[in-house]
């Protein structure tokens, strides 16, 4: 059994979806997360700039020997794969557990991608989905300001600007009849009983924390890297700024306090 952490990033509070996910499925994995929320949004950055951003959280990562890497970044997984690909260790984005997932779920072949504007201009999400459903038809919509409305815990399912937001993304999706969208930024799945809510019961969500969170469990597996099943699983979380929005959000999502298990670090030290 490997005792060493699984590494998690994102940047902000977005990949604490996957984290929620990976303590349901891995309750034996302890992970260190980073949210890069100093640097946050990393959706309207150049490819060139959302490249170093995730090399330097990846080498933060790493200074914790982690036995696996996961960007829990739709826009990193996305509009910087390669960074991902290069990584020595085992190591995931959210786009093909996603892709897959949605490309099997579809009864219509019709698709809808909620993601950052890097996202989107990728494409990444439309070629994994074709990859398993050559027959697909992907509509993908940049959805920008969703991300701010979790990094400021605007998620209450009666607010009105988040519904009004979540509205206005989905219509074009809904409006080319949709069955199944995939919430494409690890923030999103934040929002899904407010996406569930103006897409209709009929629309299936596909959560890409949840997928991923999945797919760890498979590729601990699969390399003989998981922990003792005796072992009760820890968390240590890092931000690259304040830590009190971070751990207020965190405790909302997270069902726990964890302002003992969050601390502030310089990510510029790991450039």
């Amino acid at each position: 059994m490997d005792k060493r952490p699984v590494g998690v990033f994102d940047s902000g509070l977005g990949g604490l979806s996957t984290v929620r996910a990976m303590k349901k499925i891995l309750p034996n994995e302890d992970i260190v997360y980073f949210g890069d929320t100093g640097r946050v949004p990393y959706g309207s950055r150049s490819n060139e700039t959302i490249e170093t951003y995730a090399a330097q959280d990846i080498k933060f990562l790493r200074s914790f020997s982690c036995k696996m890497i996961v960007a829990a970044c739709g826009t990193v997984s996305t509009a910087a794969s390669s960074v991902i690909e290069r990584i020595q260790e085992p190591a995931t984005g959210i786009t093909k557990p996603s892709a897959k997932a949605a490309a099997l779920a579809t009864k219509n072949n019709i698709i809808g991608v909620m993601g950052t504007s890097a996202t989107v201009n990728s494409n990444a999400f439309e070629e994994e989905i074709r990859k398993t459903n050559p027959n697909a038809k992907v509509v993908s919509v940049a959805c920008p300001m969703l991300v701010s409305l979790v990094e400021n815990n605007w998620i209450d399912i009666n607010d009105e600007v988040a519904n009004a937001a979540v509205k206005r993304y989905l219509r074009p999706i809904l409006e080319a009849g949709a069955d199944t969208v995939i919430l494409g930024c690890t923030h999103f799945p934040i929002l899904a009983p407010i996406i569930q809510k103006a897409a209709g019961g009929y629309v299936k969500l596909i959560d890409t924390g949840y997928e991923e969170a999945l797919y760890v469990k498979e590729v601990l597996k699969e390399n003989n890297l998981e922990n003792s099943a005796e072992h009760k699983g820890n968390q240590q979380y890092f931000v690259s700024d304040k830590t009190q929005n971070f751990c207020d959000v965190a405790n909302v999502l997270l069902g726990e306090d964890i302002e003992d298990k969050c601390q502030f670090i310089d990510i510029f030290k790991f450039i």
